[in-house]
């Protein structure tokens, strides 16, 4: 079984994790609330994360068993962000 490598356009992807980076930080400047600007940033991390795991760790060209492998941690992150979201947000 041989598996064909699609390479990535490694400039675009560096390009767009720049523009998310800048994005997340004006959106503390947003004119939103501290709990939308919190969601805003983690969702702008998590396309990033997503990013660079499918094009610099190749994982869109890695077959099914790699993908079950790394969502079980993602997953476990996702359900820490859920359970810690209020009292970060709500903290003060």
């Amino acid at each position: 079984m041989t598996t064909e490598r699609v390479h990535s356009n490694y400039v675009a992807i560096w390009v767009w994790l720049v523009v998310l980076l800048v994005a997340g930080v004006l959106a503390t400047r947003l004119p939103l609330g501290k709990s939308a600007v919190i969601g805003l940033i983690f969702a702008v991390a998590t396309v990033k994360a997503v990013l660079v795991t499918l094009n610099y760790m190749h994982l869109k060209s890695e077959n099914w068993l790699i993908y079950a492998l790394a969502i079980v941690p993602v997953l476990l992150v996702i359900a820490m962000t859920l359970v810690l979201f209020p009292d970060i947000v709500f903290h003060h």
